[in-house]
């Protein structure tokens, strides 16, 4: 699988363990990997990388990261990058959210677990719920006029 894709809805257990969704987990064995690289990432969610897509994004010398205000560009590295880990995957197919990323994403309960291309982002439900009514919407009826797919 070159591209993540889908919404998956899932219960965090009280240690903050999630179910990775198994067509991530099965790219994920493709690659020989046990942990995925976690985020913490834009709009209050958390972004999970298969280990071949994070190196990617550093390959290049980062240039999806390049800016012409240098003092946002390295902000922006430190947040994106001092917040990442590895994140194991245990033989259940679970992931171990840690505190501070269940916080930063307001991860509760409820969570959606959605394909995003070159990533997956966790959301709380009730987050995700709210973002698509109030963005994607929006997003969805400007592109339905300039898109043709």
């Amino acid at each position: 699988m070159n591209a993540f894709y889908g919404e998956y809805k899932f219960v965090m257990d009280t240690k903050g363990r999630i179910f990775v969704p198994s067509k991530f987990r099965e790219a994920l064995k493709k690659e020989e990997k046990d942990f995925f690289m976690l985020t913490k990432g834009l709009d209050s969610c958390l972004y999970m990388f298969l280990p071949s897509k994070w190196e990617d994004l550093i390959k290049n010398n980062m240039e999806i990261f390049k800016s012409e205000n240098k003092e946002e560009e390295r902000a922006f590295k430190r947040f994106f990058f001092s917040n990442a880990y590895d994140c194991q995957i245990d033989e259940q197919g679970r992931i171990l959210i840690g505190q501070g990323h269940r916080d930063y994403a307001s991860l509760k309960k409820d969570i959606v677990i959605i394909g995003a291309g070159n990533k997956a982002e966790i959301w709380d439900a009730v987050s995700w719920k709210k973002y698509d009514e109030t963005k994607m919407q929006k997003s969805f009826q400007k592109f339905s006029k300039i898109l043709d797919i």
